[in-house]
């Protein structure tokens, strides 16, 4: 039997598509879907809007656009959240070769797509970076702190990527797909910076180029990244300092963790100072359940801030904390008034080792009975 001929497809392959990622920016999606049309009128292309399950009617408005086009589609993903990982799922659900990156709050200039697209094919770059900190580029309205936030973070990437990129924090950028390709297992997925990742996981280093571009203000909803950027960004140079082997959120708990035990010190000091040694189970007793509280708040807050526990569940969430920590801080303060009392290791060294014993459990523990879902939020 002759095989027959498969089906030619309706319209061309996209040479170009645009990866958006988004969380409740259902008022910004059909504008930008114009926009973009717009910019990219006479280029193949289609564009992904990636969704963390934004409760605001987002991925209905995607749905919507994506009847009456169908170069729009939509990844609307369940269980998962951030930046920089929805950018790597868009990027690499597409044939195209050229992959843009941009935000969905349309305060990234889209008139310079295709200036980006016939850059990196002429010049045979691996990267074309819409750059805020070159000559003709600019930061719009931002404030004195905000910017010179940004200045900090662009000095620290510089330092991290080794390369004279003057805005590795940039949002806005096109890449050959073959170079995300080869180097996407070695990508962090952490935080909003997933141009900073590329270029810190490439090898050989990129071959880019920066075009000017002014950042825009926002048109509609309001910003989910400035309370939390600066923490997702020293997460992802740690991840990359550390490593892929441990977990970033176990970094993040760790980290907290380190809080922790200034908050207990805080705690047993003033005790054992009011009371004299012999009250040392009593005092490393209470340090450890402020301890143990600060950290439960402070893990809610910026570990598991994908999971965030708010009203009636924050107060649940706490007592499930402690009750899931208990058993650690059993250990804790049995192993440390053990030491203290028997070997004599000294109150300090003694309470360090009794948190170090439960900081393990602790983790382990909450990480699946604690935290179990992300959140709406």
């Amino acid at each position: 039997m002759s095989q027959q001929t498969p089906a030619q497809p309706s319209c061309a392959p996209p040479m170009l598509t645009v990866v958006v990622p988004t969380y409740k920016e259902a008022e910004s999606v059909a504008e930008l879907a114009r926009r973009v049309s717009l910019a990219l009128e006479g280029i193949d292309w289609e564009l992904i809007f990636v969704d963390d399950d934004s409760p605001d009617g987002t991925p209905e408005r995607v749905r919507e656009l994506a009847r009456q086009d169908p170069r729009i589609r939509l990844i609307q993903r369940i269980g998962r959240r951030g930046l920089s990982s929805a950018c790597i799922e868009g990027m690499l659900a597409t044939s195209a070769p050229f992959l843009a990156v941009m935000d969905g709050d349309l305060q990234h200039d889209e008139t310079l797509l295709p200036r980006m697209l016939q850059t990196i094919e002429t010049e045979n770059l691996d990267i074309v970076i819409g750059s805020r900190y070159v000559e003709g580029g600019g930061v719009g309205e931002w404030n004195a702190k905000r910017h010179s936030m940004s200045r900090l973070a662009t000095r620290i990437g510089q330092y991290l990527i080794h390369a004279e990129l003057q805005d590795p924090m940039s949002g806005f950028f096109m890449v050959r797909a073959e170079v995300l390709r080869s180097c996407v297992r070695r990508l962090s997925g952490v935080g909003f910076k997933i141009l900073l990742d590329i270029f810190s996981a490439a090898e050989p280093p990129l071959r880019f180029r920066e075009l000017p571009f002014t950042f825009r203000q926002r048109e509609a909803g309001s910003s989910k990244l400035e309370q939390a950027v600066l923490w997702e960004y020293l997460l992802m140079l740690a991840q990359k300092v550390i490593g892929p082997v441990i977990p970033v959120r176990f970094i993040a708990f760790s980290l907290i963790g380190g809080l922790g035990v200034f908050v207990h010190m805080a705690v047993l000091w003033p005790v054992l100072n009011l009371f004299g040694t012999g009250a040392f189970l009593l005092g490393q007793s209470a340090a450890t359940l402020v301890a143990m509280t600060s950290n439960f708040f402070l893990n809610n807050l910026l570990t598991y801030r994908d999971m965030r526990l708010r009203g009636k569940q924050l107060l649940w969430g706490w007592f499930t904390f402690v009750m899931a920590c208990s058993v650690g801080a059993l250990a804790n303060v049995g192993i440390a008034d053990y030491l203290f009392n028997q070997s004599h290791s000294g109150w300090f060294f003694s309470a360090l080792a009794g948190i170090l014993v439960g900081a393990v459990w602790n983790y382990a523990v909450t990480a699946v009975y604690t935290w179990k879902r992300p959140r709406s939020t």
